[in-house]
């Protein structure tokens, strides 16, 4: 084990700090970090162990961003509007076209109505619960307790399946900050374990996300650490000392030496013209959820570029009771800049085809607007926009009835979209299966569910 202490460390016993003023626990121990006593060469032990299903080299580039909108974005004022709706449902935004004949959006959104050739627009989402959580969009499923030790998120069952396209790089990378409504948060592997967790650059430390890139102490203490280990390693290889690591204990230190990650959340690092292009947003805490985050979504960009294989991320916060449509007038324009400007780079980098983009809620909102100029929630449909993939975009699936109250043509659920973002992995959601804690094997997807047909 190798402990790295900060310069002219001695230990207080008292205190628990050493005399440069560093606590205890910001000393970084390479090879423990403390999973329930598992050494990191343990855990990338486990999981080379464990089994790779659907890994071919024609899945090893593909990749997938989601975007999960808290709260519940309201789909009648987004992709589903109802002019010929009384006023009380209708609300005041008014539709625009877009580039495919025949498909309107909102008039805050002309972005995204100018790519719409890009997007696969669904607004008969199904199945959702009236409950405030990331679960059934991270998931799919509806029953986060079974099986036991809970379902495990889309990433994690990635990173178990496909494994790391770079064994510097995490399979599964969580950008949102800590939101203070917990069911809002994800990045639980469940019965995976702890080698199938996502990477979380950002975790509580909301007060380090800023405008001009990601500057937390954790990112900033890797820089140092890069420079101790770079010597560090020196002299191992002067010695030949490396030689006599096992291949787990040398992918430790890869992972830990390795700048690769770094760059890829290094924003310094990016075209200033494509940082404006995806704009700033705002770093200020949205309700009880997320920022509205603009450079989320070129990070997402720029970690699927270096090979991470799913990126997730939490954009604003859309529970809105009251004032609907002046909280919509800050919201759309900045989610418009920001996934238009993801999809279009994505698009000239010649990333599009391999990535697939889904941006949503768990669920809807009421088609009535209330008293206080809001709408409630509404379980009953909510929508979901996709890109990328190689799916056949350019088209609306699905549609609600005069009020936008209940889907009436081609009901869509959660697991179908899960199970399409599977397929453009490459992952066969209906045979393929991952066991539980009891070792029971279980398949990704219920009975009965496919990718969308209308996209793949």
């Amino acid at each position: 084990m190798l402990t790295l202490f900060g310069s002219n460390s001695t230990l207080n016993s008292t205190s628990g700090r050493f005399c440069d003023g560093a606590q205890r626990r910001n000393f970084l121990k390479i090879g423990a970090l403390g999973f329930g006593g598992l050494t990191l060469s343990q855990l990338l032990q486990a999981q080379e162990d464990q089994q790779r299903v659907g890994k071919s080299n024609s899945d090893k580039n593909k990749s997938v961003i989601m975007v999960y909108l808290p709260g519940g974005p309201p789909h009648q004022d987004m992709y589903d509007l109802k002019m010929d709706a009384p006023s009380e449902i209708r609300g005041e935004f008014q539709p625009i076209a877009t580039n495919v004949p025949g498909i309107q959006i909102c008039e805050h959104l002309p972005q995204l109505a100018k790519i719409t050739d890009k997007l696969a627009i669904i607004r008969s989402i199904v199945g959702a619960k009236d409950r405030h959580e990331s679960f059934q969009c991270m998931t799919g499923r509806l029953n986060e307790r079974l099986p036991p030790g809970g379902w495990p998120e889309f990433g994690s069952v990635v990173s178990k399946l496909q494994g790391t396209v770079d064994p510097t790089l995490s399979s599964y990378v969580n950008l949102s900050p800590k939101m203070r409504h917990m069911p809002y948060n994800f990045g639980r592997p469940s019965f995976l374990g702890l080698a199938h967790a996502p990477f979380n650059p950002l975790g509580d430390i909301k007060k380090d996300m800023v405008l001009n890139g990601i500057t937390t102490e954790r990112l900033a203490d890797r820089k140092r650490l890069l420079v101790s280990m770079d010597s560090f390693r020196r002299e191992l290889d002067n010695t030949g000392s490396m030689d006599g690591l096992d291949a787990f204990q040398s992918r430790a230190f890869e992972i830990l030496t390795s700048s690769r990650m770094l760059d890829a959340l290094d924003l310094s690092k990016e075209d200033p013209k494509v940082l404006a292009r995806y704009g700033k947003g705002t770093d200020k805490e949205q309700g009880d959820a997320a920022p509205r985050l603009n450079e989320q979504f070129l990070l997402a960009r720029r970690l699927v570029e270096a090979g991470v294989r799913v990126v997730t991320l939490s954009y604003s916060f859309w529970d809105w009771h009251g004032s609907n449509f002046k909280i919509a007038k800050q919201n759309f324009p900045d989610f418009d800049q920001a996934l238009s400007a993801l999809i279009e780079d994505l698009d000239q980098r010649g990333l599009l085809e391999t990535t697939t983009v889904v941006a949503w809620g768990e669920f809807g909102r009421t088609p009535t607007i209330n008293k206080d100029g809001g709408r409630d929630h509404w379980p009953n449909v909510s929508c979901a926009v996709l890109a990328g993939g190689r799916m056949k975009t350019g088209q609306v699936i699905g549609a609600t009835d005069r009020l936008g109250g209940e889907a009436i043509q081609r009901p869509v659920t959660f697991q179908e979209v899960i199970a399409t973002l599977y397929h453009n992995l490459g992952i066969n959601a209906s045979t393929v299966t991952v066991p539980d804690l009891t070792g029971r094997p279980h398949y990704l997807v219920d009975d009965g569910y496919q990718p969308i047909k209308e996209l793949v």
